[in-house]
C-alpha cells in the first residue's frame, strides 16, 4: 500500500520586526509631514477617507471630522480666522494630532469622544462613552421652544425622560427659563455625566436629575411638556451596527426586538404624567414605521425637519387618553 502524504498547512510567521519598522516608518513619515495646521487637516482627511471610517456622531464627512479634532488638539476655538491655518505646530502638537487620528481609525472611536464634547441645539455639553452622543432632530424644536405645540409662556415643568448627557433637559431649561426640568435616567453612570453637564451649564436650580426606570420613580408628577429619545433600535440593527456604534452604551439603544420596547411604556404611562393641553414629543428614528404599523389608529403627527431627521412625532394628552385602552392592551 501506497501512503499519501498529506501536506499540513501552517501559516508563515509573521515577522514582526519587519512589521513594526514597517508601521513605524509610515508613522514617522506622516509625522514629518504634519508641519502646519493646514497639513494635519489634509492628511487627516486623506487617512479617514482610505479607511473607510463611518460619520453620523457630528459630522457627515472627513473634512469636518479631521478639522474638529485638529482643532480640539491644538486648543483652537471651532470659528478660528483662516489665516492661522498655514500655523507651525510644535512636536507635541503633531503628537497628540496623530494619536487622535489614529484612534479614530484604527479603534474607531467616535470623535467625540476622544474629544469629550459635542455641540447641541448651541450649546456644548461633555459626552463620554456611558451617554449617547446628542445628535437628535428634536434640536430644532427646542430652537423653536416646541411652538405651535405649546405656548411657551405657559410651559412651568418639562421631563426629558431618557435624559442621557441631559442636553435636551439642559436646552429645555434655556428656551424655557421660568421653567423646571426633570431628567431622567435609568444609568447612575449617565446621570453622572449629566450632573458636570448642569454644573457647567449652571443649572441646578432649574434642572432635577432623577434616577428612574422610565416612569417607575416619577411618584404623581406632573408636566406641560414631556421630551423623550428613547432606546429604539431592533435586534437586526443591533447586530449590524458600525463599529463606531460599539462604543455607545447598549442600554440607551437597544429596545427589545422590534425596537418598541421602551416607546409602548411611554405611550402608556404618558398621559398619568401630562397636565391638561401637555403634549408628548417623541423621537423613535428608524421604528417609525413599525411604530404606525403596531398602531394604525394613533393620529401620530411626524415631524418635518429643515435640517434633516425624521422619525418624531408629537401626541397631545388628550389624543393618548382617547387610545389609552389601545395603550394598555399592547402591554
Amino acid at each position: 500500500m501506497t501512503l499519501v502524504r498529506k501536506e499540513v498547512f501552517r501559516p508563515r510567521p509573521v515577522n514582526r520586526c519587519k512589521f513594526m519598522t514597517s508601521h513605524y516608518a509610515r508613522q514617522e513619515e506622516m509625522l514629518a509631514a504634519m508641519n502646519t495646521i493646514r497639513d494635519c487637516v489634509r492628511l487627516g482627511v486623506s487617512w479617514f477617507q482610505q479607511a473607510e471610517i463611518y460619520y453620523g456622531h457630528g459630522t457627515d464627512n472627513a473634512l469636518d471630522e479631521a478639522t474638529s479634532l485638529v482643532l480640539y488638539a491644538l486648543n483652537l476655538p471651532n470659528d478660528l480666522p483662516g489665516h492661522f491655518m498655514d500655523s507651525a505646530l510644535t512636536v507635541s502638537e503633531r503628537d497628540q494630532v496623530f494619536d487622535l487620528f489614529r484612534r479614530r481609525v484604527e479603534q474607531r472611536v467616535p470623535a467625540p469622544y476622544l474629544t469629550g464634547r459635542i455641540w447641541f441645539a448651541g450649546h456644548e455639553f461633555k459626552v463620554n462613552e456611558h451617554v449617547l452622543i446628542p445628535r437628535s432632530p428634536i434640536a430644532e424644536l427646542i430652537d423653536e421652544a416646541f411652538t405651535p405645540w405649546v405656548e411657551p409662556d405657559h410651559v412651568e415643568r418639562v421631563l426629558d425622560m431618557c435624559t442621557g448627557s441631559a442636553c435636551i433637559a439642559i436646552a429645555c431649561a434655556y428656551v424655557f427659563p421660568e421653567a423646571t426640568v426633570d431628567a431622567v435616567d435609568i444609568s447612575c453612570e449617565a446621570l453622572a455625566v449629566a450632573q458636570d453637564n448642569v454644573e457647567k451649564h449652571e443649572m441646578a436650580a432649574q434642572v432635577s436629575l432623577i434616577e428612574s426606570d422610565l416612569f417607575s420613580g416619577l411618584g404623581d408628577r406632573h408636566y406641560d411638556l414631556i421630551v423623550t429619545n428613547p432606546p429604539y433600535v431592533d435586534v437586526s440593527e443591533m447586530a449590524d451596527r458600525p463599529e463606531e456604534y460599539l462604543h455607545e452604551p447598549e442600554l440607551a439603544l437597544a429596545s427589545g426586538h422590534d425596537g418598541l420596547d421602551a416607546i409602548r411604556v411611554i405611550l402608556r404611562e404618558s398621559a398619568d404624567h401630562l397636565n391638561d393641553g401637555g403634549v408628548l414629543v417623541a423621537e423613535v428614528g428608524a421604528s417609525q414605521s413599525l411604530l404606525a404599523e403596531a398602531f394604525p389608529q394613533v393620529p401620530f403627527l411626524w415631524l418635518d425637519f429643515e435640517h434633516g431627521g425624521d422619525g418624531v412625532f408629537v401626541l397631545t394628552r388628550e389624543q393618548l387618553v382617547d387610545f389609552q385602552e389601545l395603550f394598555d392592551a399592547d402591554s
